[in-house]
């Protein structure tokens, strides 16, 4: 099944994606992971036809324009930025399917406009990243060091599309065919080769992290269905218990887990799909 490629404009900004599946069909805003783009849905697309799925570039990402440079990219902007999004797609209400970043950020949606969201999919993520107390006034002076030396660092360039195919399998254990979706979507032609599209002041370390108990708070909050997909083993940065537990907070929530890697929806779209298509039949208002 092929997707459609389409742009909107959310507050004055070109937004890019991707759209698949059945008009009229059960509305899906779909969101990406930290440095992927909309095709990293496009497997999971592939095996829901019935859905009306929309693939979104989140800013700074693919296609879509870079955040002005007085806007910096926080947890509370993106938010602003996917109600603006389904807001411009005219939808008054549709169910959020996240990956990883994208899973955190539509976990937030949730918890604080749960009128928007009529159920959500959380994959590989349930309310972000959370870091203690103790840790502020470091993360802080890091982001400071790190934002004032930005401008220095040299824009990497890529001889072939091979190389940056290579990296993604490498870092995130994709397979080739996946590695090369979110790469041909996440690059741009440069003298000499290729670079990345995306804004680089995405790789500036977080400068301020909700504790764990801002982040259960969080999730405690969220009152639509939810279903949530890990991949087995966990990943360090979101270990178990920790992740079950959270998973355990939702007032609605089923969870099910997967063999396989964090990139789970692109490399068994198949088995994840028939979990989406599960929790979705089930669903009060689905139709």
């Amino acid at each position: 099944m092929s997707a459609t490629a389409f742009e909107l404009r959310v507050d004055g900004q070109r937004l890019a994606g991707l759209r698949s599946g059945t008009p009229g069909g059960l509305k899906v805003l779909a969101l990406h992971g930290w440095l992927d783009n909309a095709a990293s849905f496009l497997p999971l697309a592939a095996h829901l036809p019935t859905l009306d799925l929309v693939m979104i570039d989140l800013p700074g990402h693919g296609f879509s324009e870079h955040l002005p440079l007085t806007t910096p990219y926080t947890t509370p902007q993106a938010i602003v930025h996917t109600l603006a999004i389904a807001d411009a797609l005219g939808w008054d209400r549709c169910v959020l399917l996240g990956h990883s970043m994208g899973a955190a950020i539509a976990s937030l949606v949730a918890a604080v406009a749960g009128e928007r969201v009529q159920a959500l999919v959380s994959i590989e993520a349930l309310g972000g990243l959370a870091a203690p107390a103790t840790e502020t006034v470091q993360r802080l002076r890091t982001f400071v060091t790190a934002a004032s030396r930005l401008d220095d660092k040299q824009l990497r360039v890529f001889p072939d599309l091979a190389t940056p195919v290579r990296a993604r399998m490498m870092v995130n254990q994709l397979s080739e065919t996946s590695a090369r979706l979110l790469v041909e979507r996440g690059v741009k032609p440069v003298d000499g080769g290729w670079s990345w599209r995306s804004d680089p002041r995405l790789m500036l370390p977080t400068a301020v992290r909700m504790t764990e108990d801002q982040v259960r708070d969080v999730v405690s909050a969220i009152s639509c269905p939810v279903q949530v997909i890990y991949a087995t083993p966990a990943q360090d940065y979101f270990p178990e218990p920790q992740r079950s537990q959270r998973a355990a907070l939702l007032p609605d929530g089923r969870l099910h887990s997967l063999p396989g890697h964090h990139h789970v929806h692109m490399d068994q779209p198949a088995a994840v799909a028939a979990i989406i298509e599960r929790f979705i039949a089930g669903l009060p208002d689905a139709s």
